[in-house]
């Protein structure tokens, strides 16, 4: 089969499209026939190499991934070939407390897809079965793709963790990238006013378009005192914050009195201060939140299936031109997911 792997790591050059050995079903597993993989910045951070971690090469990276169930192990309880699936972006071991008590996020040996696990960057991928899951409602195999990692991670953010509630205020960071075009939809759907951040005109737009009620250019403006005006000097209940360096003191000046913090990443540095005063004497929050349960996933699947959230889809990639597809979202010219189709 092609698939597109690295054998050491780099920029885009380190992409290699190739023949590669098909996977086959073991037990328990399905083989599924790949139909679209989405990228996140996990897939640049990995090819670019990740400072403490040793990736198993040769890799193929690739967590979000929809496609044709075209064999199953034995044992496994998929028998019907050609049914579409999305695969859920990270597996656990199924066997300790954390995974019994459905807190499978917190399991140790927790893995993404195209992180330590070979991903979706191919024609096929083999998996455990309970991690397909059929494509709700009436998506394509595009729109499947670009749902389970950004969507999982912001609810998990919003809900499981910041509990976020009807009426608040949302400050949303980076509304261009796909997380963020999910975190928009979710506080809307909690009927929560949204303030967002993109970096031009054009992304400030689109920001709208999936339901902020302010935008702010985070290049052109400083977005704490935006944000202060904007709220009457109040700040928000909520910060989604996922940017890192660049952004976390305008951030956590934006926050109300008792206001939460929930952060899923560093994008752009992983080094920040806290001015410890203000988060006692404010009585904050600052929420930590990584990916999130496989429970989670179906939950937030049911409001996808009936297009209460969609799948914001900025291009789409043939498997052979990944190396340009990475450097769209390495450019930061995309609005929502970027896809590459075998």
């Amino acid at each position: 089969m092609k698939a597109v792997r690295i054998q050491e790591h780099g920029g885009p050059e380190v992409l290699r499209y190739e023949d590669v050995a098909e996977p086959a079903a073991g037990p328990g597993q399905v083989l599924v026939r790949v139909k679209a993989c989405a990228l996140n910045h996990l897939d640049l951070f990995v090819r670019q190499g990740i400072p403490g971690q040793k990736i198993p090469l040769p890799h193929i990276l690739g967590s979000d991934v929809a496609g044709e169930v075209a064999a199953a192990g034995k044992g496994s309880t998929w028998n019907k070939a050609g049914a579409r699936v999305l695969l859920a972006p990270a597996q656990s071991c199924r066997q300790c407390a954390e995974c019994a008590a459905g807190r499978d996020n917190f399991c140790r040996r927790y893995a993404l897809l195209g992180y330590f696990i070979d991903g979706g960057n191919a024609e096929y991928i083999a998996v455990p079965d309970v991690y397909a899951i059929p494509i709700p409602g009436d998506l394509s195999f595009e729109e499947a793709a670009a749902v389970p990692l950004v969507f999982l991670t912001a609810w998990h953010m919003l809900v499981g963790r910041a509990r976020i509630q009807p009426g608040e205020e949302v400050l949303v960071l980076s509304a261009s990238s796909g997380v963020g075009g999910a975190a928009i939809q979710i506080a809307k759907l909690f009927r929560c006013r949204v303030i967002a951040t993109a970096g031009n005109e054009a992304k400030l737009a689109r920001a709208r378009e999936l339901g902020a009620d302010e935008v702010i250019d985070h290049y052109k403006q400083n977005i704490a005192e935006e944000v202060k005006r904007l709220t009457a000097k109040r700040g928000v209940d909520v910060v989604f914050e996922h940017v890192g360096a660049a952004t976390w003191e305008q951030s956590l000046a934006s926050l109300a009195h008792h206001g939460r913090l929930v952060t899923c990443g560093a994008t752009t540095g992983a080094k920040a201060g806290v001015d410890l005063r203000h988060l006692f004497a404010k009585q904050q929050s600052l929420l930590g939140s990584f990916m999130g349960t496989l429970g989670e996933l179906h939950e937030v699947l049911a409001h996808i299936g009936r297009r209460e959230l969609r799948a914001v889809i900025d291009r789409t990639y043939p498997l052979s031109e990944t190396r340009a597809a990475h450097q769209r979202l390495e450019n930061k010219e995309q609005f929502g997911k970027v896809v590459v189709i075998p």
